[in-house]
């Protein structure tokens, strides 16, 4: 299979979402504000097929992503046979897991990427904190709406500018040059935001005091049931900041929808710590697999 790589680019940004509505597993990684945010930084490229987007990262090393569009309709030994095996993906659903599992005729290695796994929670539980799980969330949010003269917007492009400045405040009090993860999440916030207008599915919410960005969001509808967070940044001198733009975004703008996706802790302890406070429904499970042919057949 002669695969023609290309940088991405949001330029082909409906040409992706009519393979992505099609994917079985709608994780994170493969949502067109997550491909094209992040292509810079990973220096993502796809190839286009009648059947298949097929992705590829360069940086920091190179790895295929799984590709995109309906798992079902492909007989994968088929595919394989036309490429150059081994091959390797990264960042691979659960349920492309067990299509591949299912052809006898391949031969996997598969290694859970537990720091990748998806977090999901039904919005009504984020939203109404109920019970005494969600007892702290709470009791900060209630500190947050009795202490400031707030106000709760959505975020348009006319506050792009305000929020790229809040961004680079939000930078400075986190030090991002001194740590790759941060300056990285950084640059691909930027390119997001920048980009704010041009992408079709696209939402977020920002919290003002005294007329000034104190937290914000960004998200996207990627099916009709499920809604993505992207970022979430709040000023550290407000308590209470964190639990309130995420209640007050999804009580104000998920437009009914019933699960929220709130992305990857990637292995680090405290954003694991965080995630899981929140008591998730379920998890988007993710793997690394190795693809051969069976040599026993």
């Amino acid at each position: 299979m002669n695969l023609k790589f290309e940088p991405v680019s949001i330029d082909r940004q409906q040409e992706y979402l009519n393979f992505f509505k099609k994917m079985p597993d709608k994780t994170s990684d493969y949502s067109v504000v997550n491909i094209c945010g992040w292509a810079k930084e990973y220096e993502l490229q796809w190839a286009f097929t009648d059947q298949m987007i097929w992705i590829k990262q360069l940086q920091p090393q190179e790895h295929l992503w799984a590709p995109v569009g309906d798992w079902h309709q492909l007989e994968w030994p088929n595919v394989f046979k036309q490429m150059s095996l081994p091959l390797t993906f990264t960042r691979v659903p659960e349920k492309l897991v067990s299509i591949w599992k299912d052809s006898h005729q391949l031969s996997l290695e598969i290694i859970d990427e537990r720091d990748n796994w998806d977090y999901i929670y039904e919005i009504k539980d984020l939203v109404d904190l109920r019970g005494n799980k969600y007892h702290k969330k709470k009791n900060l949010l209630n500190q947050f709406v009795k202490k400031y003269d707030y106000q709760y917007n959505q975020l348009t492009p006319e506050r792009i500018d305000e929020t790229l400045a809040m961004q680079e405040d939000w930078c400075t009090w986190r030090n991002c040059e001194s740590d790759d993860t941060l300056a990285s999440e950084n640059r691909a916030i930027a390119n997001v935001l920048k980009s704010y207008r041009t992408y079709d599915n696209i939402c977020g919410g920002s919290i003002l005091v005294n007329q000034l960005i104190t937290a914000y969001t960004v998200g996207e509808f990627i099916s009709d049931d499920t809604m993505l967070i992207h970022f979430e940044k709040g000023c550290p001198m407000y308590k209470g900041v964190y639990q309130a733009i995420n209640q007050f975004f999804l009580n104000n703008d998920s437009k009914e929808t019933k699960w929220v996706n709130r992305e990857q802790d990637l292995g680090d302890s405290g954003l694991r710590k965080a995630k899981l406070s929140y008591h998730p429904s379920f998890f988007l499970k993710k793997y690394r697999v190795t693809v051969d042919v069976n040599s026993k057949l």
